[in-house]
């Protein structure tokens, strides 16, 4: 693993720990929608941080769908009865899973990954390439 790589995966260690922070401090003084609908983007934020952990030099645009189909996925399987019956189970898995279906949610993943996309996008875009120059002749 590069050291590229293991800074990258640090980095989204301490960015996925500061969106879950985030979000807890917003339910401990928000209530309603503003708790709600935060908890949906920054849960986004969080995916996408697990996608580049794992795959530290994915594209910002496959991550972030990626990051965002899953969060879909998770929230349509909630169509199912089997994540409410897991969620009952463990609060870390209710953290996970959810419990209960809201359409609303679908629609706030994506604003929570297309700010990180776009960051992603601009810090790959203002970085410096390295190129290989050929060996100079003698």
């Amino acid at each position: 693993m590069t050291l590229a790589a293991r800074w990258v995966r640090l980095l989204m260690v301490v960015s996925a720990a500061g969106f879950a922070g985030a979000a807890y401090a917003i339910r401990a003084v928000a209530d309603g929608l503003v708790d709600q609908y935060s908890g949906a983007a920054l849960s986004g934020a969080i995916v996408y941080t697990i996608v580049l952990f794992v795959r530290p030099r994915i594209s910002p645009l496959p991550a972030g769908s990626i990051a965002v189909a899953y969060c879909w996925f998770i929230e349509f399987a909630q169509l199912t009865p089997l994540p409410g019956e897991i969620s009952q189970r463990s609060w870390f898995a209710r953290q996970l899973l959810g419990a209960q279906f809201d359409l609303v949610d679908v629609a706030w993943y994506p604003v929570g990954v297309i700010p990180l996309v776009v960051a992603h996008w601009l810090f790959r875009t203002s970085a410096p390439t390295r190129t290989t120059s050929p060996p100079a002749e003698v």
